[in-house]
């Protein structure tokens, strides 16, 4: 089996809607991906529709947190997405991205960036508006060559000359609104030190004992020694480790499938949820 469990549609910041995303994830010869876009369930009823025969989809977000002013994000999966708690907390984030990004863009206009709302808010669709759709408008603007580097100290990285703070989790209330919702949680690229600070290691072995679930791996953001501490650190605190793509179509260069998860793992993951099960597909629509 070849398992992908973290990807984005254009329900937040990926460029593929969600039916698009299904089908290229069959397409990539996967057998499972997971939908986990930014504090987000929008892209679910739509996916499900357009589901290929032979391709099961784990239903999930990525959770934008923050501990002790460092960003990170957690990838929660087979939650129960009426559960109002967590659903109210998403709620929040999200209401709190507009304002955000456009103080974000003020902030640009002020460094000499030539970038519109306007401009932005076309990029981001109907999707939830995050920093990747600023970072496209700026390399549609020649300001940077790709989106990735936007994501520095001189632009929108944490704390970069054009950063600006949104409404953010905390990781614990996280791990316990996603765990009342039946769900289970993995600390998404944890070690992502081109992304800006991360939490130090010893945060994650407190998170793991408020009930993490596991943490991400294998991931493109990681290099090989990495992930072997990494995959040290888990055993050591008893964590699944996952691997994924964190997929965004033609936004990032990952490609869907680029890295994968442990049959074994995803067996466990699946096991220890309660508020959602994994959909196999049935054909789905070619019309979605």
């Amino acid at each position: 089996m070849r398992i992908d469990l973290h990807a984005h549609s254009t329900a937040s910041d990926g460029t593929d809607t969600p039916a698009e995303l299904v089908r290229n994830a069959a397409a990539a010869g996967l057998d499972v991906v997971a939908l986990t876009d930014h504090d987000t369930v929008g892209g679910y009823a739509e996916a499900i529709a357009a589901l290929p025969a032979g391709l099961t989809l784990v239903t999930g977000a990525e959770l934008s947190c923050r501990l002790d002013g460092v960003g990170m994000h957690m990838l929660a999966y087979l939650f129960d997405p009426e559960e109002p708690e967590l659903a109210r907390e998403r709620e929040l984030v999200r209401d709190d991205r507009t304002p955000r990004a456009q103080a974000m863009v003020g902030k640009l206009q002020e460094l000499g960036v030539d970038v519109t709302w306007e401009r932005v808010a076309r990029i981001a669709g109907n999707g939830s508006v995050g920093r990747p759709h600023i970072a496209t408008a700026m390399v549609e603007l020649g300001v940077v060559p790709t989106v990735s580097d936007a994501f520095t100290a001189d632009w929108l990285a944490d704390g970069g000359r054009a950063y600006a703070e949104k409404h953010e989790l905390d990781p614990f209330d996280a791990i316990r609104l996603v765990k009342a919702a039946g769900g289970v949680t993995v600390f998404a690229h944890p070690a992502a030190v081109k992304r800006g600070e991360c939490v130090p290691e010893s945060a994650i072995a407190a998170l793991a004992a408020a009930g993490l679930d596991g943490i991400e791996v294998d991931h493109m953001d990681h290099d090989t020694a990495t992930r072997a501490r990494l995959r040290g650190l888990a055993g050591d605190l008893g964590l699944l480790t996952t691997g994924s793509s964190d997929y965004h179509g033609s936004r990032k260069t990952c490609r869907l499938g680029e890295y994968t998860t442990d049959p074994e793992i995803y067996g466990e993951i699946t096991r220890r949820a309660a508020g959602a099960f994994p959909v196999p597909g049935a054909g789905g629509d070619a019309r979605a």
